[in-house]
């Protein structure tokens, strides 16, 4: 038996959601399913969580890059001097060519991955090496069409598969999720601890609507 995820649950969650995100959990049973993230209620109130966080309450297509200086510092501190910064604030294809060029898949600063391969979607997937992943996972060209993430057919499926396939120390998200690791399943999805404290918060709403 398989946990639902409801048209009021997410109107109580996310009151302003898009409408293609909306249309997208209207088959949540049967996507999150082959996944195993609604086998109980603690994946779900854990995966929804995550989303919510991700996608700004189910409102947020695509990631926005318009940093200032001192936010890309905070969130890219490896990949931005101050100076560079300063000279990046505000320059969001650009910020994305840095921050992102040479990594994750990516052709090198300049190549345009950077900027093609920001997060878009329910989990903001992000770099060239997951788009054409979890394309090949689902058999959709998500690589040359990136804004697959974004649409009522395939965002959660998208999301579902990202989720099915991060972990941490040797754990599935499902695993954490189970161990109830919030923590752990924050540094499988984002890499880090950015927005922990939200994802925190997100937690708790959803932890009552699925406890």
């Amino acid at each position: 038996m398989t946990v639902p995820i409801t048209a009021d649950q997410l109107r109580k969650l996310a009151p302003n959601a898009r409408t293609n995100y909306l249309a997208a959990f209207a088959t949540a049973d049967a996507d999150l399913a082959p996944f195993g993230i609604n086998a109980n209620k603690l994946r779900v109130a854990h995966f929804m969580a995550q989303v919510l966080h991700e996608s700004g309450e189910l409102t947020i297509f695509t990631e926005n890059m318009n940093y200032s200086a001192p936010r890309l510092l905070e969130i890219f501190p490896s990949h931005f001097t101050p100076a560079q910064a300063t000279a990046y604030a505000h320059k969001p294809r650009e910020i994305a060519e840095r921050a992102y060029g040479g990594r994750m898949g990516n052709g090198p600063e300049g190549s345009g991955d950077g900027w093609a391969f920001i997060g878009h979607g329910l989990l903001q997937i992000t770099g060239r090496e997951s788009y054409e992943k979890y394309g090949k996972v689902l058999g959709i060209p998500l690589a040359t069409q990136p804004d697959l993430a974004t649409s009522a057919q395939w965002s959660l499926k998208i999301a579902a598969a990202e989720w099915a396939a991060s972990g941490y120390r040797g754990k599935s998200c499902n695993e954490l999720a189970d161990l109830d690791d919030i923590r752990g399943i924050t540094r499988a999805i984002n890499g880090g601890l950015n927005g922990f404290a939200s994802r925190q918060e997100y937690y708790v709403l959803t932890s009552h609507v699925w406890p």
